[in-house]
């Protein structure tokens, strides 16, 4: 039986870019998604309301596990080869896109009405209210709970470890396997998430805590 040792925290360690690079693309093409949702949620269209609600309500209502597993079980089913990468970036997206567009959604509903009416004055499109007056400020809100959300997403990857993506978590079970010293090994892989999260935690407060004062001035 092998002992906890470098080689072995070095092996969990290495398995972090993993962990940041499925972060990323949850983070991409949920910001992408997410964008959209909240537009629709917004729009002047009672059907785009109704589908981005809908959409809203299924990945919101039902646990990013099941998600994966419905996506990288279910894709072969259909037809589709998928491999472990694709399905946990689909499902990440998917799911980041849901919580991303509602979060943006209450953002852009948070402008003072007084602007919105302003931008209808001027006669504005569509289009140029968003992309003028709207979404700048919308922005400035949605900073702080974008970042607090990123952690959310990180450590939503965790669960990629259960359809085999070795990220963090899936090589601590991998190490484990071979050591059976689950203290070391699973306070190793606690510790990886939190030096990644932590400061991004941070950030995000910071972030809160300076708006909040721009608020009072």
């Amino acid at each position: 039986m092998r002992t906890f040792g470098f080689p072995e925290f070095l092996f969990i360690v290495e398995a972090a870019r993993w962990t940041l690079a499925l972060s990323l693309i949850a983070f991409i093409g949920g910001a992408i998604l997410g964008l959209v949702i909240a537009l629709a949620r917004t729009s002047e269209s009672a059907a785009a309301r109704g589908m981005s609600t809908v959409f809203i309500q299924i990945f919101q209502g039902t646990p990013l596990l099941l998600q994966l597993f419905l996506i990288f079980f279910g894709a072969p089913v259909l037809g589709f080869d998928i491999n472990p990468w694709i399905a946990a970036g689909i499902a990440l997206v998917l799911n980041s896109a849901a919580f991303l567009g509602e979060i943006w959604r209450g953002c852009i509903q948070a402008i003072p009405r007084g602007q919105v009416e302003a931008a209808h004055s001027l006669n504005l499109s569509y289009t140029a209210r968003m992309r003028d007056v709207i979404l700048p400020q919308a922005f400035k809100i949605a900073l702080p709970p974008t970042v607090g959300y990123v952690v959310q997403i990180i450590k939503g990857t965790s669960l990629a470890a259960i359809i085999g993506f070795t990220e963090v978590t899936r090589a601590g079970q991998i190490i484990n396997n071979a050591t059976f010293q689950p203290l070391y090994v699973f306070t190793t892989v606690a510790a990886i998430y939190f030096v990644i999260c932590w400061p991004l935690s941070l950030l995000a407060a910071h972030m809160e805590r300076r708006r909040a004062r721009a608020l009072v001035r």
